[in-house]
């Protein structure tokens, strides 16, 4: 297993200092396998310890570890659909979630967020650990669609080969958000990433 616990400790705290999630809002997991740690039900993401996670398989059972987060039906539909996801971050920044709400697209303007998100899915709101918003979110994800999805009223999801990957599309998706929510108090509602300046983008 390439990404570990303790990485995904640390960017927890991280997740909390930048304000993406407020005390136990939000959940990470790990892939490890045919199985996946998830932050245990209640646990503060930024006073996480290596045994607050509860590991699942992919039929829903808890295998050892702390009882697993409500929202696991979440993780677990996204692993199945994406075989190639090793990490996924879900949390609940302001800025995503209140353009969102409003009904205003969030616009990729910078080549970072061009680059490293560059679209997104949506859903509408789901009760949270439900079937309905799991398979939603799941199916916005699924063939690599997207990286990233909004669940409407409640949060993002997003995912990645490692969880380094994971996080900085939340970053990045939730800069996008902030420098959108600026331009339209500005007043302006169309600038974005030149998209024909996507394809020469050397980035690293």
């Amino acid at each position: 297993m390439t990404n570990t616990l303790a990485e995904l400790i640390e960017t927890g705290a991280d997740i909390v200092a930048r304000g993406l999630a407020q005390a136990s809002g939000g959940n990470l997991s790990i892939r490890d396998g045919d199985q996946f740690y998830v932050t245990g039900k209640g646990t503060w993401l930024n006073k996480l310890e290596e045994d607050h996670f509860g590991v699942m398989n992919m039929d829903g059972e808890q295998l050892r570890g702390r009882t697993a987060s409500s929202e696991w039906k979440l993780h677990r539909d996204i692993y199945a659909k994406r075989p190639d996801v090793q990490a996924i971050i879900h949390v609940h920044p302001q800025f995503s979630l209140l353009l969102t709400a409003l009904g205003k697209k969030i616009r990729f303007i910078t080549q970072d967020h061009a680059f490293y998100v560059g679209s997104y899915g949506q859903t509408k709101y789901y009760t949270n650990g439900s079937d309905e918003l799991a398979e939603t979110a799941a199916a916005e994800l699924a063939h690599g669609r997207h990286n990233v999805v909004v669940l409407g009223n409640h949060g993002i999801a997003a995912v990645g080969a490692t969880i380094e990957e994971a996080y900085r599309r939340v970053l990045n998706f939730e800069e996008a958000a902030k420098l959108t929510y600026h331009a339209l108090l500005l007043g302006d509602e169309t600038t974005e990433f030149p998209p024909e300046e996507l394809e020469i983008l050397n980035h690293q």
